[in-house]
This record gives C-alpha cells, structure tokens and sequence, in this order.
C-alpha cells in the first residue's frame, strides 16, 4: 500500500544529508564537549559549527544561540527564565500548550497573566497586546506561525510595541522556522524558540534565541553548559543534526522551496474546498507555505484521519501533542467555530519530501472517503435533510 505522509506539522522525517552528517558523532566523534582534550575539541568544534548555522537561519549571533532538548523546553525557559511572582505577562488564546501550560503554571505561583483575543481569522491585534501593558508587564509572548492553522501572527509590529515599552518579547517560532525567513533584527524580539524535528532534523533538540543582555535564570543547575544557560552535556548528534537542517533549510528558502511547497499546499486546498460544506480555517490570513486546515462539516475530524490513515493516508486533526483529547481544538475555537466545526477541521501539512503525486494520491482518496463518512453520520443525515 502507498503511503503519504502530510503531518509534517506535527514532526518531519530527518532529511538524508543530515542523518549523514549526525552519524560520526554516534561512534569515531563520541567526545564529551567540555572535555579539552583532542576529542573533546573535536566534538565542540562540531557544537560550535553547528551554533553558527542555527545563527545564520535567525540571522543573530552565534553566542545567542542556547541549544536546548527541544521546543518545549526552549519556551519554558524564555518564560521561566524572566517571570517572577508580582511580574504581568502577556499571551495569546491560541499558543501551543508549551506556552499556555507554562503561563498557566506562572498564574499559579504569583504571575499575572493577560490571554489576547485572536479574530476569526487566527490572528492577533497588536492593538489588544498594547492596551494589555500594564506598570509590571514583563513579557509578551506571542507565537510567529500557529501550529494547526500556519497564520502568521504580527510579530514585527508587537517586537515594536514591546521595544517602545522596554518589555521582554518571546516568539515561539517552531512552525515557522524553515518555512519562512526569519530575522530576529527585524522582529526585534530577545527571544525566539525553534525546534529541530519541525525543519527535518532529529527529535529531542531545539534552541532558543536569547538576545545580547537578556538575563535568564536557568531551568537547570550543574555545570557551566551553554554559557551557563542550560546545564548538561551536549547532545551533539542532536546538535549537529539541528545546524545540518539549519543550513538546509536556508538554502530551500533561497531556492524557492517554500515556494513549491505553497504550490502543492494550494492545489490540495483548492480542490479539497470545492467538496460541499467545506471551509478553510484561517482564510484571508497570512500563513506558512505548507498548511491548510478545513473542515469538513457533518463528520468528526478523528474518524477521517482514521479512515485515510488505513488507506495510507497521514494528516491529523491538530496538535500532535493533544491527541486523543475529546475537548475541540483550543485554537479553533479561539477563532469562533463552533464545536462541532472544530471537531470536523484538518490539519494538512506538507514537507521537503512531498511531490505533487503525493498531493494526487490524496485528493484521489479525501472525497471519497468524506461522503462514506457523511453517509454514515446522522448528524450529516440531519443536515441533508433540512437542506
């Protein structure tokens, strides 16, 4: 059976040239990279390679690059490493549960923490970040792409807003990093996480983006790793990993790669909109080249990823993280649909892999496969019949 896999979203596979580069350091290069002797240099010299090719995709410098063991843990640090009891810190309704689970911890022990609003389209108001400044706001954190719809989010003019108030200003830019270009100068934020599986490399690394002067104390005590930033030997496959797809993944942007990659994304989600009682999340808002998420309305969102998948079929109903989770996508309904719409929205999300038979193979078998769904739904029957 052929499969397909359009959940790159929720996790890319590690391109061939970096799983080539990773290699030696799983056997020949295997120094510990505090060490200094001939193999410790060896291995650091690959750390600090690698550091210079993350700061070349963020366009900083290579001493604002803390490697970390993933996204997940890059946020917590940005948020944990500023916010005190007493401090004000502003979010958004729709951040990954990396953010919103850590603000909500911070509300927990003393932190006063403003959730924005998003519009039916995804997107934030910069306005509502301005008139949620408060005396002790300390920190804005707002996502630069989301992860199931792709809206990119106004981070330029909220780094301004934060600039001109002298407030900290944290992007989690996971879902953006690799697809789009990003240069923190321009975004003016102090600190920006990314993480290696979403661009194609290795799962379990990522790197926060700390600005010159931004002073964080550390999640984790012990040696003096990472400027004394984040305790801990170095994974180096992992980090080396992570510089490989960095460097790949400029190079994709200054070949166009993002480019193809929309056009495939656009002919599955032109097609895919001509099925009746369909609708595109984040419609008329700024996105990443490689997502659309749709509903389809009269059928749940699991039972199609389900069926598809056993037709070869890999798309998912949202955050890989949530899962399972029978309450609707947070996200989706920040935006406003209903909770029988976001239970029947998508997530399509194309990678570097995917061809245009791969978008063949899927608009052969989602319109099918979506009016068995329906003729089995009573929800859909209902509907049909007050039609």
């Amino acid at each position: 059976m052929q499969r397909v896999y359009l959940d790159n979203n929720a996790t890319t596979p590690v391109l061939p040239e970096v799983l080539e580069a990773m290699r030696p350091y799983f056997g020949e290069h295997f120094g510990n990279a505090s060490s200094i002797h001939h193999h410790g240099q060896e291995t650091r010299a690959a750390v600090e390679r690698a550091r210079e090719s993350v700061a070349a995709l963020l366009v900083c410098r290579a001493s604002e690059v803390v490697f970390t063991s993933g996204g997940t843990e890059a946020d917590n640090l940005a948020i944990f490493g500023l916010a005190r009891p007493g401090d004000h810190v502003i979010t958004s309704t729709i951040e990954h549960h990396a953010v919103l689970n850590t603000c909500k911890h911070l509300a927990a022990t003393g932190c006063e923490v403003t959730y924005v609003p998003v519009d039916g389209r995804g997107l934030v108001d910069a306005v509502d970040v301005k008139r949620a400044i408060r005396p002790n706001t300390k920190l804005i954190t707002i996502m630069f792409a989301n992860n199931e719809t792709g809206v990119v989010q106004p981070v330029t003019e909220i780094g301004k807003i934060a600039a001109e108030a002298d407030i900290y200003f944290h992007s989690d830019a996971v879902q953006a990093a690799g697809k789009i270009a990003i240069d923190v100068i321009r975004i003016g934020c102090d600190l920006l996480t990314i993480s290696g599986h979403k661009l194609h490399g290795p799962q379990g690394v990522g790197a926060l983006f700390a600005r010159k002067g931004t002073q964080l104390e550390p999640m984790l005590y012990g040696g003096s790793h990472e400027r004394s930033r984040r305790a801990g030997t170095e994974n180096v496959p992992g980090i080396v990993g992570l510089g490989k797809a960095a460097e790949l993944a400029v190079a994709g942007l200054e070949h166009g790669d993002d480019r193809k990659i929309a056009a495939m994304r656009d002919t599955l989600e032109r097609e895919l909109l001509e099925i009746e009682a369909t609708g595109l999340n984040g419609e008329s808002a700024p996105r990443v080249p490689n997502t659309t998420n749709i509903y389809f309305d009269g059928i749940e969102g699991e039972a199609l990823v389900i069926a598809l998948d056993l037709k070869g079929l890999a798309v998912s109903t949202g955050a890989a993280c949530s899962s399972g989770a029978i309450e609707p996508s947070h996200v989706l309904t920040a935006m406003g649909l209903p909770s029988d719409r976001a239970k029947a929205s998508i997530r399509f999300s194309l990678g570097k892999q995917n061809t245009t038979d791969d978008v063949d193979y899927a608009l052969a078998l989602i319109p099918e496969t979506v009016a068995r769904l329906r003729e089995l739904s009573p929800v859909w029957s209902k509907t049909a019949v007050s039609r």
